[in-house]
């Protein structure tokens, strides 16, 4: 008897499967189609005023009265503070009383001028007596130049006037002798030749005395031109001592570290240091540092007394990677978020691109970018609050848009050293593209050669098809 054994139907099943089932294929294949791409850079960001100007003490003394408040609004012009500096003070009367001294040594010195030793030319008579009609005058010209010369303030030039004095009256001296001597043995037909030579010889000596006049003259001059120059640095030190806004703004007294700003030196009064602030890097710091400023607090030169802020227009500078700084450029629009504000976005607009690198967080180099930060808003279209100088923010800039690309999914592309390859459906076997790329968006890519509309390619397993492979 036999006996027929059937297989159980679960078993039956199972074995069916084994023999049947196809696993799931690794490759997917898809079209190329029209979509719109666009290309998105992320950098951080800082939040930076319009200016940002630390007005500061221009002397030491004590803080006489303060007219403002902290986050108080104030106008260009507007007086924020008055310092008292008993010192500053002192300095501009010890200029002005020194200005006055150098004009009257300037007036006497032009008054006693040295004389010229003028007068057409010396008379000198040979006959039964000899005389030389020069020396009365000679010897008061003398006498005048050695008085001016001992009003000059400067030791050194003093000596040298004086020494130049004595030798030219030596010289002088000596011509006169010489002249005497060979007088006595001369006839009188010599006369004219004498008379010809003492006349150059006193015009020799009245250059000399002329120009030593000239001298003075120059030194005095110099001399009232620096006296001037420390009445005028002296005045703008005690003006400076009436702090003032150098333009409209918020204030803060003391010292703050928030937010960039341009350097608005220029707009601040001489004598009165203003420090603007450079790009923040991060948060803010504090408000002030120190001793708080107050009515009666003593300060020293340079120490900060009000920040004016100006927040009308806000700004945020963005540090772009090397890698993706060649695609910005100015007017691109940008949206920005901040950890301040979750759920606000804002529009933002690029104004400026750096070159000058800065080094990245990944190692690299970044660079800057300036872009203006417009309004904000949530998602249900409320207005979002104005961010704060120095905060931090991340900006998504649209560097590149294809409304209507050649597109293919990300996933498609495959990087072959430098070429971007996809991988096309010709017969029924995979075929190798080298593609252009434009625009890349996140998962999309525009293609800008190497492929035709509808066109069937791979679009997932890419990195694992080979040259002619049998493709479904």
């Amino acid at each position: 008897m036999t006996i027929r054994r059937g297989i159980p139907p679960l078993v039956l099943i199972l074995l069916l499967t084994a023999c049947t089932g196809e696993e799931p294929s690794p490759v997917r294949l898809d079209t190329v189609k029209r979509a719109p791409v666009t290309e998105v850079v992320e950098a951080p960001a800082t939040v930076s005023a319009r200016a940002t100007a630390v007005l500061r003490s221009p002397a030491q003394g004590t803080v006489r009265k303060l007219y403002v408040r902290d986050g108080q609004r104030v106008e260009k012009g507007q007086i924020l503070a008055k310092i008292s500096s008993p010192q500053a003070e002192e300095q501009l009367r010890q200029a002005r009383a020194a200005e006055r001294a150098a004009s009257r040594g300037s007036r006497s010195s032009r008054a006693g001028a040295l004389p010229r030793l003028g007068g057409g030319s010396p008379a000198l008579r040979l006959a039964s007596g000899f005389s030389v009609k020069t020396d009365p005058r000679v010897r008061r010209g003398f006498a005048k130049a050695r008085r001016a010369a001992r009003e000059v303030e400067d030791p050194k030039v003093r000596r040298q006037l004086l020494a130049t004095l004595d030798a030219a009256e030596a010289q002088h001296r000596a011509h006169q002798e010489a002249l005497a001597k060979a007088a006595r043995g001369l006839t009188e037909s010599l006369n004219r030749s004498l008379s010809t030579v003492l006349g150059q010889i006193t015009s020799q000596v009245s250059s000399g005395l002329g120009g030593l006049s000239t001298s003075m003259a120059s030194l005095q001059e110099a001399s009232r031109s620096q006296a001037k120059a420390a009445v005028a640095v002296a005045r703008r030190t005690v003006d400076g001592l009436t702090v003032k806004a150098p333009f409209d703004g918020v204030v803060t007294l003391g010292r703050t570290s928030a937010g960039g700003a341009p350097d608005l030196s220029a707009l601040l009064p001489q004598g009165l240091t203003g420090a603007v602030q450079a790009p923040a890097s991060g948060a803010s710091g504090p408000s002030g540092s120190g001793t708080p400023v107050a009515t009666g607090v003593p300060v020293s030169a340079g120490d900060a007394i009000v920040t004016v802020t100006d927040v009308s227009e806000l700004t945020l500078s963005a540090d772009v990677d090397e890698t993706d700084v060649l695609l910005v450029r100015r007017e691109i629009k940008a949206e920005a978020e901040f950890d301040a504000v979750p759920g606000g976005v804002y529009a933002a607009v690029v104004t400026g691109v750096g070159v000058t690198p800065m080094e990245g967080t990944t190692g690299g180099a970044s660079y800057p970018v300036q872009l203006s930060l417009g309004r904000g808003a949530f998602d249900d279209g409320s207005r979002a609050p104005t961010p704060k100088p120095g905060m931090s923010a991340v900006v998504r800039l649209t560097v590149r848009e294809s409304p209507h690309a050649l597109a293919v999914p990300s996933s498609a592309i495959v990087t072959s050293g430098r070429d971007s390859v996809v991988w096309a459906v010709r017969g029924g076997r995979a075929e190798r593209r080298v593609v252009r790329l434009g625009a890349q968006g996140e998962s999309t890519v525009e293609i800008r050669s190497g492929l035709t509309l509808g066109e069937r390619i791979v679009v997932r397993g890419a990195d694992t098809v080979q040259q002619g492979q049998p493709l479904p």
